[in-house]
């Protein structure tokens, strides 16, 4: 349901540039209100259970490839020094995908759709092009784990595996033919068998459990310029624009009445519920990594900037000391398989929510999946094919890919705290409270700052 503020000002839009603009349609169409959830009052974890899914989708870019070089490298680096970092990161995660959330329930709308009508029709193409470039950033650090992961785990070439992931377009489409529901269900499943190998990893390192606890406390170190470089790493890997716009519009899979207060009221609880949960998961996942590069590699940490060199040194007992095995190596290479297969999930259904909600250009998802894949893979071919079969030239691909979410996020992150505090749009009772408001504006403009602190970086890099 579209609230009654958003359909004036879609209408007024129209007025205003003389033409009409085809009419809106559903987020995600295929999926949109096929999830049954209970309609009366029934169990808390019943209802839970029913709302829980979307969290887990949006868990995954929270802990996907591209995160994990910074997480073990800061903690092979500077011990436990970070986990505050990577705690505070998650936070505030949660408050703004509680946001995403929220916007999606109450205005039947995704991030991108309410986006368009509050810009022009150049504005919108402007954003969809900035936008498509985040996701596209985001399809390369898929691209390279799980090409890397193969090459491990296989002995399969780099160039190879970077041509066999155009291949998961299939298991995307086998997927979409299953249900959403089940969907969620092979992603928690996936999340699970990466949270299994890093609890056993770390477990097997014996990581000092009061320096765990007392990492979670800030610390004035923190501050210093190369405790302070990485700390910018974690949080600026951390929150990824694409999530914002991908639950805003999974949420509205949940079949509820939307003219229902008591309804609507329950979607927004369990929703919450359900992302709070997925993302503590995901912060246990970021955790694991940071322990594990403190307990394993702490002292080692400028010898660990590739995901090879990691494989290597869990199964070298000069790096990882007596606990060093095969088997280690073999578990990091599995979940970061299965990391960078559940990133491919949601890439796609992100590309076609921006697509789709910027521009309101609907193309079949086998087309979208396999433009999206091509356009990403070209890069790294490229790469791959000048520099040869080297992945320490990909993983500095990875890294500059970075530089497009780095951009995008404020995109994403100011129309996301402006619509959810505006009480036109979302109502009195659902619109952030002022103290809400004020702290997502805080939140905004720090990561806007730290985002183009690391833009700078990378570039400088380069030079």
């Amino acid at each position: 349901m579209v609230t009654k503020a958003l359909m004036t000002a879609e209408a007024e839009e129209e007025k205003e540039h003389g033409a009409e603009r085809p009419p809106l349609r559903s987020s995600l169409e295929e999926i949109n209100s096929t999830v049954s959830v209970p309609k009366s009052s029934t169990s808390f974890w019943r209802s839970l259970f029913a709302f829980s899914g979307p969290g887990a989708l949006v868990a995954v870019g929270y802990m996907d490839p591209g995160n994990w070089i910074t997480s073990i490298g800061g903690g092979a680096q500077y011990g436990y020094l970070l986990m505050s970092v990577v705690l505070m990161s998650s936070l505030v995660a949660m408050m703004l995908q509680y946001m995403s959330a929220k916007l999606g329930i109450v205005t039947g709308l995704d991030l991108a759709q309410a986006t368009r009508l509050h810009t022009g029709k150049k504005m919108g193409y402007a954003l969809w092009i900035c936008t498509e470039l985040a996701v596209m950033a985001t399809d390369v650090a898929e691209v390279i784990g799980a090409a890397i992961a193969l090459n491990l785990l296989f002995g399969i070439p780099l160039m190879v595996g970077i041509l066999l992931t155009v291949l998961d377009v299939l298991l995307l489409l086998g997927l979409m033919q299953i249900g959403f529901r089940k969907i969620e269900a092979i992603v928690v499943a996936l999340i699970s068998v990466i949270m299994v190998v890093f609890i056993y990893e770390v477990v097997v390192a014996q990581p000092s459990l009061p320096d765990v606890f007392r990492g979670l406390i800030p610390q004035k170190q923190i501050l210093h310029p190369g405790e302070l470089t990485m700390a910018l790493g974690i949080v600026g890997a951390t929150v990824m624009p694409h999530n914002l716009y991908l639950h805003s519009s999974i949420v509205q899979s949940r079949d509820f009445d939307r003219t229902d207060p008591k309804q609507m009221k329950n979607a927004v609880r369990f929703a919450t519920w359900d992302s709070n949960i997925q993302l503590s998961a995901a912060f246990i996942v970021n955790a694991l990594l940071l322990v594990l590069g403190a307990a394993m590699f702490y002292g080692h940490g400028e010898g660990l900037g590739t995901f090879s060199s990691l494989y290597n040194a869990l199964s070298d007992s000069a790096m990882a000391g007596p606990v060093a095995s095969s088997l280690l190596s073999t578990l990091f290479a599995v979940a970061l398989l299965a990391s960078g297969q559940n990133s491919t999930i949601t890439g796609t259904l992100t590309g076609q929510i921006v697509m789709e909600g910027f521009i309101n250009l609907h193309i079949p998802l086998w087309l979208r999946r396999v433009v999206t894949r091509v356009l990403s893979i070209i890069p790294v071919l490229i790469c791959a094919f000048v520099w040869g079969d080297n992945e320490g030239t990909l993983d500095q691909v990875l890294v500059y890919s970075q530089v497009f979410l780095c951009v995008a996020l404020p995109i994403s992150m100011i129309p996301l705290v402006y619509f959810t505090s505006s009480k036109k749009i979302m109502g009195e009772k659902y619109a952030n409270p002022r103290w809400l408001a004020v702290l997502g504006w805080f939140v905004t403009a720090v990561l806007t700052v730290l985002n183009l602190q690391l833009v700078v970086q990378d570039i400088a890099a380069l030079f």
